[in-house]
């Protein structure tokens, strides 16, 4: 008689781990997610910008910005296992400034219907994910905005150079 009571407590103490682990597994696996989700909400981390460039207002930012020409953008959109959807904007640059540019900001936007932006952020394209782009050369920029919601109105997308930088 004593075997089947030990074989209840264990079977008992089984069940009971058993039911332990997966609660604490589930709640692991919710802050995980919590984390997630306020990491792509862009909780105030600030994008870099080009120090010391030419930026709109500046006589030479107006002479020089309609030959730093910018391909029409398109877009892709993929929705995440976090419920957001995510953009992504490429284009193609061309450097008709005659100069070699060790510096150029890019801004990419997803805009509404009146034009005002759904999403937007400025992108470092030049030095970061290339040294320079010389005269009459063009590289490819892509842009990937995140943190769009179903019901947000994606009329359009845009891109256009925020500012740039000659080399000396």
């Amino acid at each position: 008689m004593a075997a089947p009571d030990r074989r209840a407590e264990t079977s008992e103490t089984n069940r009971t781990l058993i039911i332990v682990v997966a609660i604490a597994a589930a709640v692991v696996i919710a802050i995980f997610f919590y984390v997630l989700m306020r990491a792509s909400s862009g909780g105030g981390s600030s994008e870099p910008q080009l120090q010391g460039a030419i930026r709109e207002g500046s006589p030479q930012f107006e002479e020089n910005r309609s030959k730093i020409y910018l391909d029409e953008p398109e877009a892709t959109e993929a929705k995440r296992a976090l419920g957001d959807i995510v953009m992504t904007l490429t284009t193609t640059v061309r450097n008709l400034t005659g100069k070699t540019l060790n510096g150029l900001e890019v801004r990419a936007a997803v805009v509404d219907y009146e034009g005002k932006p759904v999403k937007q952020r400025n992108v470092v394209v030049i030095p970061i994910r290339q040294p320079e782009l010389a005269p009459n050369k063009t590289m490819q920029v892509n842009v990937t905005l995140d943190g769009m919601k179903d019901t947000d109105a994606r009329a359009n997308i845009k891109m256009e150079v925020a500012a740039f930088k000659f080399k000396e």
